[in-house]
């Protein structure tokens, strides 16, 4: 009888044993977590654009899998300021990690929502002269991100248009007053035009009926060729912009080589793309901890001159040849 409950006894003791280290291990294994859920504002582009496919691979550079790890919710204003507040409500309100903004309104509605979700700029012209941050190094708050540099760029590319063309003397620019940084380059590029001896007249546009107007004007002022800011809304209606060009058959200079790849005649400016795909870098940090008012704003290193030799032949006028060597890009 000793012996038998002996027996019993080393049995039930590990049997409790087993029993304690099976619970133990189940709390111990790695649990399923949901994926993590970043809110993406695009005011200038589509979810199917080429800068938004750029951001998707940025994420997967980054190591994620998307739908397992992390998964994108998408809004898009389509050049209509007046949506963006609610498309960043939306987000808020569906309580997503990040939110990644491609341009200025957006930046300024996601700080007006909310103070505690990270936002992440991808595409804003001039964060310090904006009002969004007040130092690219320690920009504070729940912002962070990457500036287009606009304020330096935008004299440097009227330049360029008189180098390609240096009889220029007069040049209408397309401004949009609803876009926050346009005030500021439009003083930037009289100051610009008075050293080039170039003369400025300016049209406005901010709804899409204000592009026939526009035209008009330009012709009026016999404007020898059209500058034009950069600018989301003229982005989703680059149609009626390069239709101006077509029409007056006036040399343009943007700021977007889409533009010229659709038919514009020069460009010069930030590499987009690759400045999408570096925000991805950021909602990366962000995500394993990081602050984003901790994660200094950088700046493009990439930047590219591209000519559009077909438009240059069509409306009849002939690019220096050194400024064709210095383009990353001639389409001919």
């Amino acid at each position: 009888m000793t012996r038998r409950r002996l027996l019993l006894f080393v049995l039930a003791t590990l049997t409790a044993c087993l029993g304690w280290f099976g619970l133990a291990s189940a709390a111990d294994a790695p649990q399923s977590t949901a994926p993590r859920r970043v809110g993406v504002v695009l005011v200038g582009f589509s979810s199917e654009s080429k800068e938004a496919q750029q951001f998707r691979q940025g994420i997967v550079d980054a190591g994620y899998v998307e739908g397992r790890d992390v998964v994108i919710e998408w809004r898009s204003a389509n050049g209509d300021y007046g949506q963006i507040p609610q498309l960043v409500a939306d987000l808020v309100q569906n309580k997503v990690d990040v939110i990644v903004v491609d341009g200025t309104p957006a930046a300024r509605a996601a700080l007006r929502a909310t103070s505690t979700i990270p936002i992440v700029m991808a595409l804003v012209a001039d964060p310090i002269g904006s009002g969004l941050v007040t130092s690219l190094a320690h920009p504070g708050a729940n912002i962070t991100g990457l500036s287009l540099m606009k304020t330096e760029v935008t004299a440097k590319r009227l330049e360029l248009l008189k180098n390609a063309i240096p009889r220029l003397t007069r040049v209408a620019v397309l401004w949009n007053p609803d876009t926050p940084w346009h005030p500021k380059a439009v003083e930037d590029l009289k100051a610009a035009a008075t050293s080039l001896s170039i003369a400025l007249t300016f049209a406005s546009v901010r709804t899409p009926e204000q592009f026939g107007p526009a035209s008009s004007a330009v012709g009026r002022a016999h404007a020898q060729a059209l500058y034009v800011l950069d600018d989301p809304f003229f982005v989703i209606h680059r149609s009626s912009v390069l239709k101006i060009e077509s029409t007056l058959r006036v040399p343009c200079m943007y700021g977007i080589r889409k533009f010229v790849d659709e038919g514009g005649l020069m460009s010069y400016g930030p590499d987009y793309i690759d400045l999408v795909r570096r925000s991805a870098g950021y909602v990366d940090k962000i995500l394993k901890g990081a602050k984003p008012g901790d994660l200094p704003i950088e700046q493009p290193t990439k930047f590219e001159l591209v000519v559009n030799l077909k438009t240059a032949k069509a409306i009849g006028i002939i690019i220096r040849e050194s400024v064709l060597l210095r383009a990353d890009e001639v389409i001919r």
